[in-house]
């Protein structure tokens, strides 16, 4: 299993997700680090593993109120051995750092409509596909979930209902996608509270998870990281 961890920015500070209900998100409270800044988080993250990979998801882009894309172009420089999987919304903000070598865009669903759809073409399946569900189904451009030739490589399916919600991942749904397209790297997100879940998610061919709420409050150790009996996947 490889966690890939995650942070939340909002108005230039890294804040708690949960549920999906942005407006509410308040700054981040962690047992890692005792700051909500960027960078203190990041370093945070660094103590317990070298992770190789982190998420960023700039909420107040995709929530098309201004952006964080300079500040992400300051991360993006100072730390250069990390690859940083960044949502920007749609359009994307961050055209600023797109030619940085550990920049990857995540594009998501609930930032397309059928209209702009083909706009994705442009990247040339170059990008991280979020697939993502809210209480009442699929966020966004419809024709996304159905149409794999849109499709990357790798495919975040996001449940953001169980976001922060110590309610556990989406296990049924993140097993049918693993079903039916085994082609694709499938990704989990959202609702993970520990080890277990990951040993579960492992258990169905999910190998890859984004991670937050879990890491911040020590229910995933170091231990447990280094030691997870995994192969290394590319990202």
């Amino acid at each position: 299993m490889q966690i890939i961890p995650v942070i939340d920015l909002k108005n230039g500070i890294v804040v708690h997700a949960k549920q999906g209900n942005r407006d509410h998100y308040a700054p981040l409270k962690s047992e890692l680090c005792k700051s909500s800044d960027i960078f203190d988080v990041i370093d945070a993250f660094s103590t317990i593993y070298h992770f190789p990979t982190i998420y960023i998801a700039d909420l107040n882009a995709i929530s098309r109120q201004s952006d964080n894309a300079v500040l992400l172009g300051e991360v993006l420089t100072v730390f250069p051995n990390i690859t940083f999987w960044i949502d920007g919304g749609y359009p994307l903000c961050n055209t600023a750092f797109q030619q940085l070598d550990n920049f990857s865009p995540v594009l998501g669903s609930e930032s397309f409509q059928d209209e702009n759809i083909s706009d994705i073409r442009k990247f040339k399946n170059n990008f991280i596909l979020s697939l993502d569900y809210s209480v009442t189904g699929e966020l966004g451009a419809k024709t996304l979930f159905s149409e794999q030739g849109l499709w990357p490589e790798n495919i975040i399916i996001m449940s953001l209902p169980r976001v922060g919600s110590n309610q556990g991942p989406d296990v049924e749904r993140l097993a049918s996608y693993r079903k039916q397209y085994p082609q694709q790297k499938i990704i989990a997100a959202g609702g993970i509270r520990g080890s277990e879940d990951l040993r579960t998610l492992e258990h169905i061919g999910i190998q890859l998870a984004l991670v937050a709420t879990a890491l911040h409050h020590g229910r995933i150790s170091p231990h447990d990281i280094a030691n997870w009996p995994t192969k290394k996947y590319p990202v």
